[in-house]
């Protein structure tokens, strides 16, 4: 059974040597609430890409965590990549788009791929952080929230699997910024990818016509 290992929350500061401000120095509480934008007491600073209705809540996996921790040489705690909830038991880079995953009465459902940024670069010490974090494949996922509630840390994870046609997260983070191939986009299209992205994909399919 999977494991919601860490509940974690941030409030917005400064990094030193960054300017911006941003939410993504979190701590790990012991129980949160959720809704359909996202964590209750959670700093979103940059909405622009950060957010929303289709990525109310970030997930990243301990997998994943062990692979960044043996290639680093050292232990990274759950929060440190700046996710709302940590979980064991899943394998973070099988993650597929529309995945769901139940945690008391909260039901989440994964949207997209995270996308490494200039602040995640900031919050790792690591100029070349955002080409690491690429290439390595292990986006963690973005999820919308279908159903809100309250979780508790430690609580059980219930992973259901896509039953439609399987889109990983490390799949699409693969093909940020390169041509995307049409039957792609359409087998994409069959699974509840944000909305964002789904506009993308309908507008360039019509364009081919």
């Amino acid at each position: 059974m999977a494991k919601l290992l860490s509940i974690n929350v941030g409030t917005a500061q400064h990094i030193p040597g960054y300017t911006p401000l941003t939410g993504i120095v979190k701590m790990p509480v012991v129980s949160a609430a959720i809704d359909r934008q996202g964590m209750a007491g959670d700093a979103i600073c940059d909405r622009q890409h950060h957010g929303g209705a289709d990525q109310a809540i970030y997930v990243y996996f301990a997998d994943d965590y062990q692979f960044w921790a043996d290639t680093l040489g050292r232990r990274i705690e759950p929060g440190t990549f700046g996710e709302n909830l940590t979980i064991s038991g899943v394998e973070g880079r099988n993650v597929a788009i529309g995945d769901r995953f139940t945690i008391g009465p909260v039901l989440l459902e994964v949207t997209y791929h995270r996308t490494p940024c200039m602040t995640f670069a900031a919050r790792m010490g690591d100029r070349t952080w955002v080409k690491r974090f690429h290439r390595a494949g292990r986006p963690g996922a973005y999820c919308r929230v279908l159903a809100p509630g309250i979780v508790d840390s430690g609580a059980p994870v219930e992973h259901l699997p896509y039953a439609g046609a399987r889109v990983t997260v490390s799949e699409l983070m693969a093909l940020d910024g390169s041509e995307i191939d049409p039957e792609f986009m359409r087998r994409a299209l069959t699974t509840p990818i944000r909305e964002k992205t789904r506009f993308k994909y309908e507008t360039r399919l019509a364009s081919l016509f």
